[in-house]
């Protein structure tokens, strides 16, 4: 009778729902272009499991350098596939745990004027921003935009680079730079998304964004979790209405 009650009332915990069971905390480092998305999803899935999500955003290239450096991160979104894949090859990830949570998309924006299409770079009367090539991947393809368009050498004198896609968003609504590029979801649901312009795919490689497990998480039941809610339904739905192909 006491192990049939046992049995039951493991059964009862096991059914509640996620927050009414202690939760585990989550170290997740993700490219700041994923940002406003994250957070949003860090809520809901609290909501649902009773996890909580740390959050640490930055450039790729930086995040990355740090995770070699053993920085204690569990799950890196990056917003490449490059990096994930390198880590990969380092025996640094959950083996099979590799994912593609978004596809990133670009625009040209300004905080104070519409900007129809890409003549305003050939005729550019300040400053441009963009995050930097060597550590952020929209940084990376923004270069290859402005190398497509033949536009590379004429507006490189006039180039301000952030660090990260968030810091190059900062320049140009504070007014420090005319225009930038920036990631759609920095944008989304803004009324002055109308000013900018969203970059042809065809004039950059993909922004396949790529998450992963790293070897920290390889017995973290939260982030094996977490990882699966990212590809749920819910959130996708969110991920797409954030500015993000799938």
């Amino acid at each position: 009778m006491k192990n049939h009650c046992h049995r039951l009332m493991l059964l009862i915990l096991l059914t509640l729902p996620g927050p009414l069971l202690h939760g585990e905390e989550v170290l997740v480092a993700a490219a700041s272009n994923f940002t406003r998305p994250l957070q949003e999803l860090a809520r809901m899935f609290r909501e649902q499991s009773g996890h909580e999500l740390q959050l640490a955003f930055g450039s790729s290239g930086r995040l990355y350098a740090q995770i070699l450096n053993g920085a204690p991160y569990q799950v890196f979104l990056s917003a490449d596939e490059e990096k994930p894949d390198r880590l990969e090859k380092q025996g640094l990830t959950v083996p099979g745990s590799r994912i593609t949570y978004a596809r990133g998309r670009l625009l040209l924006w300004s905080a104070s004027r519409a900007i129809t299409g890409p003549d305003v770079l050939r005729k550019l009367e300040g400053k441009l921003a963009l995050a930097n090539p060597e550590l952020a991947p929209y940084g990376r393809a923004a270069e290859q935009v402005l190398e497509n368009l033949e536009l590379k050498q004429a507006t490189q004198a006039s180039w301000v680079l952030g660090e990260n896609i968030a810091q190059t968003f900062q320049f140009v609504e504070t007014g420090n730079a005319l225009m930038g590029f920036v990631a759609a979801s920095q944008l989304a649901g803004r009324q002055d998304q109308a000013n900018a312009w969203p970059v042809a795919s065809n004039l950059h490689e993909p922004i396949r964004q790529d998450g992963v497990l790293l070897k920290r998480a390889e017995s973290c039941a939260a982030c094996a979790a977490f990882m699966d809610f990212l590809q749920s339904d819910q959130a996708r739905n969110l991920i797409r209405a954030m500015g993000y192909d799938l």
